[in-house]
């Protein structure tokens, strides 16, 4: 319908129907008969036109109501309205056909009666459903308002069982603060009592080198009370030299095992530990496997260069002032060993992550350092400078990639080819006491590994490079934290 009525608008069809009945009114006494009868008979044709598009869109609006809807309008207004139009049109009408009209417009008044009582009992229907339906939405409603109280006794239920239940927790809380607090008590007991074990150890070795000294203090005694004159005779002939041994040499052996067990215990505990630190900013296994193993093999070598330096410092004080049955040298060993707390441990730290920043073997990401496994780094420079108090002295075996692989001096990694010949890369290097090997080291062996094997990645330059010491700082810190020979005076010794 509203299509029809759309095209009705577009179409102005009553604007040109006025156009044209102007037009006529114009013309009418200039044109001949025949043109007026023509141009009449135009206007009835778009005049029926007009009204079969109406009767359309009629059609359309009384469909769209349904039974019922616009029956009043077309009883008052359109049925009147064709009755009056026919008989003005046809006055010619019999009565035979205006009773046929009237007995139609009775049945289908008897039929819209018919329709209206059935609506009537339709509607009373509805409303007696929909009464049932209110009682049935009012009965349901009641069952929720039930069903809410239930819940708010329910939610007030559980609040307070979660009050209960917040406060054991609180309590539990404060309980196991309690005992962390109590295990760091005992923590620092225990620390306390490792740390009284280590002084009684200590005063036991000096007990047992006093003891020592004193024996052989009175041997020497008696041999001077003695008046034979041959031990006279040898005692002049020979130089003024006793054999007694020094502190270093009476713990030689303790401290060799002791030191031993520490580099498997860096093995065992700070190298994982470093490892699993790395592994946050690295992926890749093998370059942090590599870069502990550099770090290690660069803390030796730092640590043997400072223990020659202090070493030399310390025969240099003890030349003017040394006196005593021992050799300098045992002098400057002992005085070593027992003082291996002045040992400038943060500047051989300083100095092995400078050379692995400028290691071509290893890389390292930008935003972090290799100050990140510096306390692996410290604990080995303490443990390689205390291995070169002990005689012989220890220190790592030389290792590079490619090399044959040493039943005797390494073992396999667990992602090693058992078949392969050829060392690929070190995990750990191993042991050595002299050319014995003293604890084996750990490496990966796979085929392909090629002698003398280029590294393809390159050391990347990190900003963050510079949170390391610079050249000035280093000196001025290296100058502070030193040994100068003024500390190293007799009073001391």
């Amino acid at each position: 319908m509203a299509d029809t009525l759309r095209r009705l608008t577009n179409t102005s069809s009553f604007s040109v129907l006025q156009d044209k009945l102007e037009s006529w009114h114009k013309d009418y006494h200039v044109i001949s008969c025949d043109q007026n009868l023509n141009r009449c008979c135009e206007l009835i044709e778009l005049t029926a036109k007009i009204q079969s598009q109406l009767f359309a869109i009629l059609n359309f609006t009384a469909a769209e109501g349904g039974h019922y809807a616009g029956v009043d309008t077309l009883k008052t207004r359109l049925l009147p309205w064709l009755g009056n139009c026919f008989s003005m049109a046809r006055p010619s009408v019999t009565d035979d056909t205006s009773l046929q009209l009237i007995q139609d417009s009775v049945e289908k008044e008897r039929r819209i009666r018919e329709l209206s009582v059935s609506h009537e009992s339709d509607m009373q229907k509805m409303e007696t459903q929909l009464c049932s339906t209110r009682v049935q939405l009012d009965s349901v409603r009641a069952e929720l308002i039930d069903a809410q109280k239930e819940l708010d006794d329910t939610k007030s239920k559980s609040a307070t069982t979660l009050l209960a239940t917040e406060d054991e927790i609180l309590q539990l809380r404060a309980d196991l603060r309690s005992a962390r607090e109590e295990v760091e008590i005992y923590k620092r007991k225990l620390d306390a009592l490792d740390d009284y074990e280590r002084q009684i150890r200590l005063l036991r070795e000096e007990v047992s080198y006093l003891s020592t000294e004193k024996a052989m203090l009175q041997e020497r005694l008696v041999r001077s009370r003695s008046p034979s004159p041959l031990p006279r005779l040898s005692r002049s002939s020979s130089p003024v030299r006793s054999e007694s041994p020094t502190r270093a040499q009476l713990t030689n052996s303790s401290r060799h095992a002791r030191l031993v067990s520490r580099f498997s215990d860096l093995y065992a505990v700070e190298r994982l530990e470093a490892q699993t630190l790395l592994r946050r900013y690295i992926d890749d296994l093998e370059m942090v496997q590599k870069i502990i193993f550099i770090a290690v093999v660069e803390s030796f070598k730092t640590a043997k260069l400072a223990y020659r330096q202090f070493k030399l410092r310390v025969r240099k004080t003890l030349s003017s002032s040394h006196f005593g049955p021992e050799s300098l040298e045992d002098a400057a060993v002992d005085y070593i060993v027992r003082n291996l707390d002045l040992y400038d441990v943060q500047t051989s730290v300083n100095d092995v992550i400078n050379a692995m920043n400028v290691n071509p073997r290893i890389s390292f990401p930008p935003e972090v350092d290799f100050a990140l496994i510096s306390p692996l780094i410290r604990e080995t420079c303490r443990v390689a400078f205390a291995m070169q108090t002990v005689e012989p002295p220890l220190d790592v075996g030389f290792a590079s990639d490619g090399e044959l692989y040493n039943e005797s001096k390494y073992r396999r990694s667990y992602d090693s080819e058992f078949t392969a010949p050829l060392v690929m890369y070190h995990v750990w290097p191993a042991l050595m006491e002299g050319t014995a090997v003293t604890v084996k080291g750990e490496a990966v062996t796979r085929r392909g590994a090629v002698w003398g094997r280029s590294q393809s990645r390159s050391r990347s330059v990190s900003p963050v490079r510079s949170r390391s010491l610079s050249p000035s700082r280093s000196l001025a810190f290296n100058s502070k934290r030193s040994l100068s020979p003024q500390r190293l005076t007799a009073s001391l010794l």
